[in-house]
């Protein structure tokens, strides 16, 4: 059966930069091809990517990750019903959280001990892990809580409101959680497989890390008292990074079911996750040291191509390391150079030539690239794509 998969593969330059540190606060690396390369975990570009929806998609479409559900649902709760108490809201939350999930919701001795100690009233309860429920889900399951209040736990006992709770958290996801799926541990009937994948982004050529040396000048120190108020390191690098995500479409238009209007055509809702996706990964930048840095760049390059069988990444273009050329200089020219290459020979060879694909670059460094598709510019790319999604959805329909 046709399959409709988003490749996305950028070529992006950073300048001395820590986007991404590991555990002795360096930027992180990996080895590739024989030589260190830098590298930005998926974890960190898919929390960027996350961070750019606030701005790209209405807040309704949305979800939240976190361990305070039992807060975060209580909160709606006393919106929707105001004349409850907030403890009484808080109990009623954790107990529909809990038949929802499966999952314990409870204070955390430490938390318990600590505000004791205190002498603070008791923290909220919370889940043990990150749970990720969309907007929708939580406006349900606070009508459901509200339904149940008089006595929440004999009403969660009945079979069938407890199935309505696993009901409510199982369906109407948003547009990050269908994007990016969630585990829920102690009820895997309900966890929902990531539409998007995204790799970790490493650097086309060998890179090694440097420290800055700073000194801090305190404004109020005395002429006479010399040395600097405060001193340190900080590691960067510098790149010019390969990235790439593939967002299977079928997926995502499952995840997100048949529509979430009924004022709306069925594939609105998959179009408008495309085109979050595609915007929000291809412009976000993680935060990671960014006001040490100030290192505010967008891709020099972005390769978009549309597939019928299964994703394929390009990395291999620079498995051989990306050498600066003396006649140009800088690494975007010999990058662009060896993915044009490695594309004519991975399509070649295996007969699967992306059909319809885009081009989005920046300078002459990059010109050669033009061969792989379409040139357009951002807003060109996010329609073209969304068209062509909508077109297939519709033939499959």
């Amino acid at each position: 059966m046709s399959r409709t998969i988003i490749d996305v593969h950028v070529l992006q330059t950073v300048p001395p930069s820590n986007l991404n540190r590991d555990d002795t606060g360096s930027p992180k690396t990996a080895v590739y091809g024989g030589v260190r390369r830098a590298r930005v975990s998926s974890q960190a570009w898919k929390r960027a990517t996350r961070q750019a929806f606030q701005n790209l998609l209405d807040p309704a479409d949305l979800g939240v990750r976190t361990r305070r559900v039992a807060e975060v649902l209580a909160e709606r709760i006393t919106a929707q019903e105001p004349s409850l108490p907030g403890d009484k809201a808080v109990a009623l939350a954790a107990e529909t959280m809990a038949a929802a999930t499966g999952s314990k919701i409870e204070v955390p001795k430490r938390k318990v001990e600590s505000a004791k100690k205190k002498g603070e009233p008791e923290p909220p309860p919370e889940s043990s892990y990150l749970m990720f429920l969309s907007a929708r889900q939580l406006d349900g399951l606070a009508a459901l809580a509200i339904e149940g209040a008089e006595d929440i736990k004999e009403f969660l006992k009945l079979k069938e409101n407890k199935a309505r709770a696993k009901e409510i958290a199982d369906s109407r996801h948003s547009v990050d959680v269908a994007l990016f799926g969630r585990m829920v541990a102690d009820s895997a009937d309900i966890n929902v497989d990531a539409a998007a994948q995204v790799a970790h982004a490493i650097s086309v050529h060998q890179v090694e890390n440097e420290s800055d040396y700073y000194t801090a000048v305190d404004d109020r120190n005395e002429k006479e008292e010399t040395g600097a108020g405060m001193i340190g390191t900080v590691d960067f690098n510098s790149a010019t990074l390969y990235r790439y995500a593939a967002l299977d479409v079928d997926r995502l238009r499952d995840n997100l079911g048949v529509g979430l209007r009924e004022d709306e055509p069925l594939t609105e809702p998959v179009r408008k996750a495309v085109r979050a996706f595609l915007h929000g990964f291809i412009s976000s930048m993680p935060t990671g040291k960014v006001n040490t840095f100030g290192n505010h760049t967008l891709p020099e390059a972005v390769v978009v191509t549309l597939r019928s069988a299964r994703p394929i990444s390009f990395v291999a273009a620079f498995e051989e390391p990306v050498l600066p050329k003396q006649d140009v200089g800088g690494h975007l020219y010999g990058a662009s150079e060896q993915l044009v290459a490695h594309v004519s020979d991975i399509e070649k060879a295996y007969e699967v030539s992306a059909d319809p694909a885009w081009v989005l670059r920046v300078g002459a460094a990059t010109e050669r690239l033009g061969v792989l598709g379409t040139e357009v510019t951002l807003s060109g790319l996010l329609d073209c794509v969304g068209d062509a999604v909508t077109e297939r959805l519709n033939g499959k329909a």
